[in-house]
Parts: structure tokens; C-alpha cells; sequence
């Protein structure tokens, strides 16, 4: 798929991510177990801690407790607390002891991501993601979205877009592409975000920085191309630009935590379609499949998409959190 590699590793003392697979299309909903488990494991030490106050030290107890784990610095901090803790209660012959030495760690705050492409995202697993997303627990969630089902062989899903000529959608799909983002946003509680690390490598940084600083879900939503978008992968950092630029792929972000809370992080669409889509085989094969006039409603289509979208958000862009 899109990540052939796992790059993640451990630093010198041993720490890092822990990635796991469970290969059956319910990456939110195996996440959220793991976000589930995370914070019971931690509201159990936090208990066993409290218990153990007269033969740790009050001081301690209350500096672990009482340390928000915002930053780098506080996480720090609370490693080394922690391990002051269980170099106190290791050996210790108390079952409570050895039962919070043996999940101690989870005093230390855990980062929960889950990972997937928009056929599980908008279609497969879309259930499940709904669930995450309303369950106001604090589960960060990237969808690699290459708009078409990329691990199968190419099949239409519900990001694929208007015009696209995909399997199941041979002639161009007919109906507007799924906003995926706009859905999950209209919870409220959710932080959201549309990405193009090629377009704009800071944006992207700054919204995953807050997505992880949210304290809820977050869903952030990534521009991904593909060898099935029919083009030169050599040129794929060039297109994410040019769609960025022509309206195609908006970049944005709804903070929550903002009075306004939607912001439009892109200009307002420069070029037309036509010549964004013509570079690629997925919209090009329309003139193969349509006719002249068939294929010219197609891409007037797509540009009254991008359009109608982008005064969509810059609306939204005006409003205020009542």
C-alpha cells in the first residue's frame, strides 16, 4: 500500500511507537481498544498510587498526579518521577506494590494513532470511525486518502471524485465526492484537518501539532497521490501543488478550542481543473469513454465542485462559536 515500510524506532533508552495491524479493516476501532485500555491501565495506577502515598512520599505522589504532560519537558519530568517511583516499591513484598510497578509506565501520558486509506475511511470502516469520533476520547486518527481503493486494484470508493474513471465507475464517477472532514466536524469536539505535505510541509506539521495537542478526536485528513490517479509518480509532489492551487484539494483546519474555529489555509483556487485533471489518466480516459460533450460536462462539473466548495469554507471561515 502507501506505507510499504514501517519507519518507526526506538531512541537511546529504548522508547518509541508501538505499531500494531489487525488487518481487518477496523483500524479506529482497534485504536480506540488500545485508547481504551491506555487510560484504564492509567486510572488503575493513579488508584494504586494514592494507596501507596505513606511509603512513597505524599511529594510524589501529588508531583505525578498533578503534572499535565503538555510538553516535551513535563513528559520528562514525569519519566523521571516514575522511575523514582518504582525504584521505592520494586521488591517491596506488597501486592499492591508489584502491581503498580507493573503498570507504572502508564502514568507516563500515551499518544494513540490509527492509520488507514479513504477505501476504509470513507467506505469499509466509516462505522467504526463515526464511533471514534463521537466518543469524545482522545484518539488521533490520519486518513491517507488517494481517493481510490488503492490495495485492491483501484476500485471507486466514496472519496473518489467526480469524473474519475476508476473500476466500478468506468465511464466517470457521477456523484460528488464524500466530505469526510465537514462530517466529522460537525461534532463539535472534533479537531479536523486537510493536509498536502508536498504543497505545504509547514501546514501540515502545524496541523498534526495540534491535532495531537487536542485534547478529544482528531481526524486529519492527507493528500496522497497514486499510481492508479494514472501519472508519473515522479511527478506526484508537483501535482499535490497544483492541486492545492487549483482549488482541487483545500488545505484547512477546524480547531475547536478556536472562537472561530474553521480556518481556510489556502487561497482561493487559481487555474482551472481542466488542465490539473488532463495530466492524469483517471480524468484523461473520460474522452475515450464519453463523448466530447460528455466528457466537457464531467470537468465542468469538477470545476463547479471546486468552486461551490471553496465559498462553502470560506463561509465557514466567518463563523463564530456562539
Amino acid at each position: 500500500g502507501n506505507l510499504p515500510s514501517t519507519p518507526y524506532c526506538k531512541d537511546a533508552n529504548g522508547r518509541g511507537p508501538a505499531w500494531a495491524n489487525s488487518l481487518f479493516e477496523d483500524n479506529a476501532e482497534f485504536g480506540l481498544g488500545m485508547r481504551v485500555a491506555v487510560d484504564q491501565q492509567n486510572a488503575y495506577a493513579k488508584e494504586l498510587l494514592v494507596g501507596m502515598a505513606e511509603h512513597v512520599g505524599q511529594d510524589l505522589v501529588d508531583a505525578i498526579l498533578n503534572n499535565p504532560q503538555k510538553s516535551e519537558a513535563d513528559i520528562a519530568a514525569q519519566r523521571d518521577n516514575v522511575a523514582k517511583l518504582v525504584a521505592k516499591i520494586e521488591g517491596a513484598d506488597c501486592p499492591k506494590a508489584k502491581a503498580l510497578a507493573d503498570i507504572a509506565s502508564f502514568l507516563v501520558k500515551r499518544s494513540v494513532w490509527c492509520f488507514g486509506g479513504d477505501g476504509w475511511a470513507y467506505d469499509i470502516g466509516y462505522g467504526g470511525l463515526d464511533h471514534v469520533m463521537a466518543s469524545g476520547r482522545n484518539i488521533n486518527v490520519m486518513v491517507l486518502d488517494t481517493e481510490v481503493y488503492s490495495n485492491t486494484g483501484g476500485q471507486a470508493s466514496k472519496s473518489t471524485p467526480r469524473g474519475a474513471v476508476a473500476k466500478f465507475a468506468a465511464n466517470g464517477k457521477k456523484s460528488r465526492k464524500k466530505d469526510l472532514g465537514m462530517m466529522a466536524a460537525s461534532y463539535g469536539n472534533v479537531y479536523v484537518g486537510q493536509i498536502s505535505i508536498a504543497a505545504n510541509p509547514a501546514h501540515a506539521l502545524k496541523v498534526m501539532i495540534e491535532a495531537e495537542a487536542h485534547d478529544g478526536p482528531s481526524l486529519i485528513i492527507a493528500y496522497s497521490h497514486c499510481i492508479n490517479h494514472g501519472i508519473d509518480m515522479l511527478q506526484g509532489l508537483e501535482l499535490q501543488k497544483e492541486a492545492v492551487k487549483c482549488g482541487y484539494w483545500p488545505l484547512y483546519h477546524y480547531n475547536p478550542a478556536d472562537e472561530t474555529p474553521f480556518h481556510l489555509d489556502s487561497k482561493a483556487p487559481e487555474g482551472e481543473f481542466k488542465a490539473f485533471a488532463m495530466k492524469q489518466n483517471r480524468f484523461k480516459t473520460l474522452k475515450l469513454l464519453n463523448t466530447a460533450e460528455q466528457t466537457e460536462a464531467f470537468l465542468a462539473e469538477g470545476q463547479g465542485d471546486i468552486n461551490n466548495r471553496y465559498d462553502y469554507y470560506a463561509q465557514l471561515s466567518q463563523l463564530k462559536h456562539e
